[in-house]
């Protein structure tokens, strides 16, 4: 195997499922194989290809279930990236689907208005989106948020997380994945 090759390895929970969605929770094949000899994980599934060396053998893992269960927050943090997989990364004005690098928030109640920063004031929103309402509260523009702003729990966004399925997916993680669309093979 190249030591440099793609191969990172899908790591469940304890209980099998996959601890985050979005971002997928992956590790490279190097802390795969490391908590594999540390008896941290279980190997679910394996690569065809393998490393060697003088003394030892293995095939990479595709899929580790951590032997350990780690608790899910019940409250996610609030932060940018959260307010976006909330909001599926989509303008909460237009509607328009978005990268994350390409969206914004907005306080629905602008903050120099008395609206705080928190889950139920703050949407994603594109740029002339958030232009276009600038400081003004939505029924004054006539920018009404296209869902409520509410405080998801960790389910909610791992739900969202799972309708974005990454550019790689390897056919020995489909069991664990649920994704509606089609896996693409490696």
């Amino acid at each position: 195997m190249n030591a440099g090759s793609f191969a990172p390895a899908l790591v469940l929970n304890a209980d099998f499922r996959p601890l985050n969605y979005f971002p997928l929770s992956l590790w490279s094949w190097q802390d795969a194989v490391k908590a594999v000899c540390l008896d941290r994980v279980t190997i679910v599934s394996e690569y065809e290809d393998s490393i060697s060396s003088p003394s030892f053998e293995m095939k990479l893992p595709s899929v580790i279930a951590l032997k350990e269960f780690v608790p899910q927050m019940r409250n996610p943090a609030f932060t940018r990236f959260n307010v976006f997989l909330r909001d599926k990364f989509s303008c909460q004005y237009c509607g328009t689907p978005h990268a994350a690098a390409d969206l914004t928030f907005d306080h629905v109640v602008p903050r120099s208005r008395g609206g705080r920063t928190t889950w139920q004031n703050v949407v994603a929103a594109c740029s002339p989106c958030n232009l276009r309402k600038a400081n003004k509260l939505p029924e004054q523009c006539g920018m009404t948020p296209l869902s409520k702003p509410v405080a998801p729990n960790i389910w909610q966004l791992q739900e969202n997380g799972r309708g974005f399925p990454p550019n790689y997916l390897h056919e020995s993680w489909r069991d664990y994945l649920y994704w509606d669309t089609e896996l693409q093979q490696s």
